[in-house]
This record gives structure tokens, C-alpha cells and sequence, in this order.
């Protein structure tokens, strides 16, 4: 009787042992997602640095005073290469980068491509400082494919956000007005400081360079934006040669005939690329194309009128200055575009030779 006592008091007492424990396990344990999110961030996290610069601004009264401002990077290869985001170093008359470890490193700029809104900078650190984040492919990536971003968040350093790509595709355009084209779009928070820090696959290998939010309050609100790693594969080769990246240049200021305008202008078309200027000497002026001659006013715009409307390019239909852009953005300089060009109630052929674009600042 005492050892049946005795056996139902030990079963019990190890059911509640047993029950503890389980539900000891269960308050801890760690989900698959939450694994891979640990091991993104421990494989990467000493990759990504802090990024401060500080630029010379004039005040009212012409006073110089210096301004600071930080972003992220990704260290890129062991000669300490960085690559971040142009608006993060731009104007920069220092530049200083922080390690993991905390130490500091005076930067020098590479090359910077405003363009496409991607700048390199290097440090001269040594080798076993340098951890190495991976490029991936971002050509293979997926609406509803799991992303990740490290950066510094107001100086918060290293932090690590998740979401998902919410699109793809998307055309953004950079602070010197150009259009950046396919940027991937995502819902992982990215707040100021974010900028130029890497937006990763579940390998851990940078698919886009954070770049931009959409936000009235200044903070993310879900809508983000990170410049394609394959634009970044293709640049950072000539930023490292030449420190630049060589576009071709037609030499013409182009704006957007829209039906409002072309209706206000009596013209026969409605849509195409204006010619508004030519650049003397320039592809364009070489060519014969011819700007425009004299100023209107269309409801708000003070428009250069009179020039030629570009409305094919190499029988591709041309319906405004963003399509004529690209398609010459596609080009190399040297090559020869036909362009259907409308002048004066009627349609002729012009060749333009591409030349090279001078080099931005």
C-alpha cells in the first residue's frame, strides 16, 4: 500500500516535471523564420558600417558652418571598398566610417554614380576588420520573397528589420532628377540612417541597396525602396577604374508634349518628346536637331517652344522625354540612333551619333 502511495505520488510528480519542462520549451523556442533571421544577422551584421559625413553649407549671410550626416554601407571586398548610397556621401568634405567594433576609419570617396543614386568609398583598414557582405542576384527575386535590412536608423547602429518584396519593377528618381528603373519595393521598415545599407536575401547576400522611403512623417511607414544589386554589379567595375560611369549623351534638353499642350500649341500630334534646347556643338546640334525658339506659357510652365518633337526612336514609338531618355540610356556612347522627329506640320529622319555624357558633380 505504501509503495503504491509512494509510486503515484513519483508518477505525478514527474507528469508535473515533464509538463514544466514542456512548457518551458515551448515559451522558448525559436521558429524556423527566427533561426534564419539569427543566422542573416550574424552572418552579415560586422559587414555593414556606419557612414558620417560632413559637408560645407552657407547660411543666409554667406557664413560657411559644416552639417553632419550618417548612413549605412556594405563592405564589399577585403581591400575596404564600401558601397553606399551617392546621397549619403555627396558633397562630403569628410568622410568617416565606423566598424562593428566600434573603431573609426577616415573614408575617401571611390566613385559615385548620382544616376543610379550608388557611390563607392574605402577605408584602409586591415583585412581581419573587413567582413565581407556577399551580392546576390536580384534579377531572380519574387513579389512575396522574404528580405532583410541592416543599417543605422538614426545612429541606432546595426539594426536588423524584415519584411517581404512588395513589388518589383518600380521606377524611382534619384536627387539629380534621373530615373532609376527597376527598384525593388519592400515593407521592411527603412528610417533615416537606413540609406546605403543592404537589403538581403535569406542566404544573406545583398539583393538591393536601401535607398529611399515614401513617408509624410519621416519615418517608414512600409513603403521602401532599394536599388537592384545587379545595377550595382554593373556600375561598381567602372567606379573602381575610373571612378565614374560613362552614359551616352544626345545634348538636348527634352520635355513631355502632353494632349493639354499640344491642343494649347495648335500642333497636329499630341504626344511625344519636345525638344526645348539643343547643346551647341553637342550629338543633338551635330545632328541638325533644332530646339526651341520662343517662350509660352502653359498654365503654370513656361515652355521652350518651337523645336522638334521626337516621336520614334529606331521605330519605337516615343510618347514622352522619360521614354526617349531610357531608350538612349540603353545605348553606348558611339551609337547611332534614327529618330522620327516632327518639324513644322511634317515627319522627317534624323541620325544622331551618341557622344559620351559629360561627367556629373
Amino acid at each position: 500500500m505504501i509503495l503504491r502511495k509512494i509510486s503515484k505520488k513519483f508518477f505525478i510528480g514527474l507528469l508535473i516535471l515533464l509538463l514544466t519542462l514542456l512548457s518551458a520549451g515551448q515559451a522558448f523556442s525559436i521558429t524556423e523564420d527566427e533561426k534564419n533571421n539569427i543566422t542573416v544577422y550574424e552572418k552579415v551584421a560586422d559587414g555593414v558600417v556606419n557612414v558620417t559625413s560632413i559637408a560645407i553649407q552657407m547660411d543666409f549671410f554667406f557664413n560657411a558652418f559644416p552639417t553632419q550626416g550618417s548612413g549605412s554601407g556594405s563592405i564589399i571586398d577585403t581591400k575596404g571598398h564600401i558601397l553606399t548610397n551617392h546621397h549619403v556621401v555627396a558633397n562630403a568634405k569628410k568622410l568617416e566610417v565606423t566598424l562593428a567594433d566600434g573603431s573609426k576609419w577616415p573614408a575617401k570617396l571611390i566613385g559615385s554614380d548620382p544616376d543610379n543614386d550608388l557611390a563607392v568609398i574605402k577605408i584602409d583598414a586591415p583585412k581581419e576588420k573587413l567582413k565581407v557582405v556577399p551580392m546576390g542576384d536580384s534579377k531572380s527575386l519574387k513579389i512575396g520573397q522574404k528580405v532583410l535590412a541592416i543599417g543605422n536608423p538614426f545612429g541606432l547602429q546595426r539594426t536588423l528589420t524584415t519584411g517581404i518584396v512588395s513589388s518589383l519593377g518600380r521606377t524611382i528618381r534619384s536627387e539629380v532628377g534621373t530615373l532609376i528603373e527597376d527598384v525593388i519595393q519592400t515593407d521592411a521598415a527603412i528610417n533615416p540612417g537606413n540609406s546605403g545599407g543592404p537589403l538581403l536575401n535569406s542566404e544573406g547576400e545583398i539583393v538591393g541597396i536601401n535607398s529611399a522611403i515614401i513617408s509624410p512623417s519621416g519615418g517608414s511607414v512600409g513603403i521602401g525602396f532599394a536599388i537592384p544589386v545587379n545595377t550595382a554589379k554593373r556600375v561598381v567595375p567602372e567606379l573602381l577604374s575610373k571612378s565614374y560611369v560613362t552614359y551616352p549623351y544626345i545634348g538636348a534638353t527634352i520635355q513631355s508634349l502632353i494632349p493639354e499642350m499640344a491642343k494649347y500649341l495648335k500642333l497636329k500630334i499630341e504626344r511625344g518628346a519636345m525638344i526645348s534646347e539643343v547643346v551647341k556643338g553637342g550629338p543633338a546640334d551635330k545632328a541638325g536637331l533644332k530646339g526651341g525658339n520662343q517662350k509660352v506659357q502653359v498654365g503654370n510652365m513656361i515652355v521652350l517652344v518651337g523645336g522638334d518633337i521626337v516621336v520614334k526612336a529606331d521605330q519605337k514609338e516615343v510618347k514622352t522625354n522619360d521614354e526617349l531618355i531610357h531608350y538612349i540610356r540603353e545605348k553606348k556612347p558611339g551609337d547611332t540612333v534614327l529618330l522620327k522627329v516632327f518639324r513644322k506640320d511634317s515627319y522627317i529622319d534624323v541620325k544622331v551619333t551618341l557622344g559620351k555624357r559629360p561627367r556629373r558633380r
